[in-house]
């Protein structure tokens, strides 16, 4: 496989792309974690993937989207928001057919060089506490835990995170 990896910025154009793409790979990622299943993950697309959620967030918050493109295939995508003095690495989500290839390490990679260009001190990213197979690719990449958090995001769902951070 042809390994070479792009991030493209996501453009408003592009908006209902992500989200039909964030809807296929949340099911994938989350379904099958029964602490969060099929019907907080709906909720959180709506939430947090739908168009309007995307433009709201680009616009008015200040993140920035990247398909991420591998062998000219749509392996996934990442979100990332500037802070003071960190970068927020908001989502990152690859299609199962991709995972298991190192993509995910070369997209940590690639957003580790977005915060080094910024001049970021940091990197930090919240990730569910149920996330197995995320935690281990964010250890290995050399994220380390620093916090836990709990966030009630409405309609009777909590997200359950461990907050991990990397130092530039």
């Amino acid at each position: 496989m042809d390994t070479k990896l792009i991030l493209r910025e996501v453009l408003p154009a592009d908006y209902a792309r992500l989200a039909t793409l964030a809807s296929r790979l949340w099911h994938a990622a989350y379904d099958d974690i029964p602490e969060i299943g099929s019907a907080q993950v709906g909720y959180m697309l709506e939430k947090f993937q739908s168009v309007p959620a995307l433009t709201e967030q680009v616009s008015a918050h200040g993140y920035t989207y990247y398909f991420v493109e591998c062998g000219g295939k749509i392996a996934g995508y990442t979100g990332v928001k500037e802070e003071e003095d960190a970068l927020f690495l908001s989502k990152l989500y690859l299609d199962p057919a991709f995972i298991g290839k190192g993509i995910g390490q070369k997209t940590l990679a690639c957003v580790r060089m977005i915060a080094e260009n910024l001049r970021l001190a940091r990197i930090y990213l919240t990730v569910n506490k149920h996330n197995k197979r995320a935690i281990a690719a964010y250890e290995r990449f050399g994220f380390a835990r620093t916090e836990e958090a709990a966030s009630d995001i409405g309609g009777g769902f909590v997200m359950d995170d461990y907050i991990y951070t990397y130092d530039l």
